[in-house]
């Protein structure tokens, strides 16, 4: 059954954005930048190292996101995915960002 569930938000329609964001772990914080979101997660780049295990509880914020609690799914160098916590705030939360302050990534250079 959470093999299914996996898949199912796996498959999740995912944006990539350009989202500056506070992410903090424990008692550390370190600044960092969403560049995946979708309503199940997102992926992050962090500025600074940061040592989360995969399977800590992690909490993002952001003037336009508000407070996204989540849970690291995996960590490659300066990058994390998180998966948010099951529950409709924060999938509210995430369709509330599409709806006003998402802008498409287009280019910089265009031909």
């Amino acid at each position: 059954m959470q093999h299914q569930l996996d898949i199912k938000t796996r498959a999740a329609k995912r944006e990539r954005c350009r989202l500056d964001v506070e992410v903090h772990y424990f008692n550390q914080q370190a600044a960092a930048r969403v560049v995946d979101l979708s309503e199940h997660g997102l992926a992050l780049d962090l500025a600074a190292p940061l040592p989360a295990a995969k399977g800590s509880s992690i909490r993002i914020t952001n003037p336009e996101l508000g407070v996204l609690e989540g849970t690291v799914q995996w960590s490659h160098r300066h990058r994390l995915g998180v998966k948010f916590k099951t529950s409709s705030n924060s999938s509210a939360q995430v369709n509330s960002y599409f709806r006003f302050f998402h802008a498409e990534i287009r280019p910089v250079l265009v031909r």
